[in-house]
């Protein structure tokens, strides 16, 4: 019997290696190919297809739910401060989906696309009268969400075929 135990310490309590590896490279470790195989498994084969566009999309989400207070429109437009505080965290929510499970919602990329048309039409279905900054901010923002979301469905539809 040896006198380690199966902590990988020795009886004079100094902690040892007990898999025979030694040094920082990992590529001699007898569990290296397997580690590498369910890394690519779980990352979906190394390649993220919307990862590009998460973060902007999440700040885009962000500055739409707050975007009345920052431009003072909270009491010309009281519908407008809701539906963009609602579209808002909707764009928000939509892309740390995206950034937690990004196999899973590629298909749902075309929803921010929707989202950011209903943002430029919405300014004058929802709103009584918008003035310009309201009409321009909605605008700029929809039309920020449409692109962005376009390049989420474009990256998942070009990484579906390949």
């Amino acid at each position: 019997m040896s006198n380690i135990s199966h902590t990988g310490r020795d009886v004079s309590g100094k902690t040892r290696d007990v898999s025979g590896h030694t040094g920082r490279d990992l590529s001699g470790h007898p569990d290296a190919e397997e580690m590498r195989a369910r890394h690519d498994r779980v990352m979906g084969g190394g390649r993220r297809t919307t990862a590009g566009a998460d973060a902007p999309v999440f700040l885009l989400g962000l500055y739409c739910a707050v975007s009345p207070w920052v431009l003072h429109f909270t009491a010309s437009q009281p519908s407008l401060v809701t539906h963009n505080l609602v579209i808002g965290i909707a764009i928000a929510v939509l892309a740390l989906c995206f950034t937690a499970m990004p196999e899973r919602m590629t298909g749902m990329s075309i929803a921010i696309v929707a989202l950011g048309a209903w943002l430029i039409v919405s300014t004058w279905v929802v709103g009584q009268s918008p003035d310009m900054g309201v009409i321009l901010n909605n605008v700029i923002v929809g039309g920020l969400a449409i692109v962005l979301g376009a390049a989420c469905a474009g990256l998942s539809m070009k990484n579906k075929k390949t």
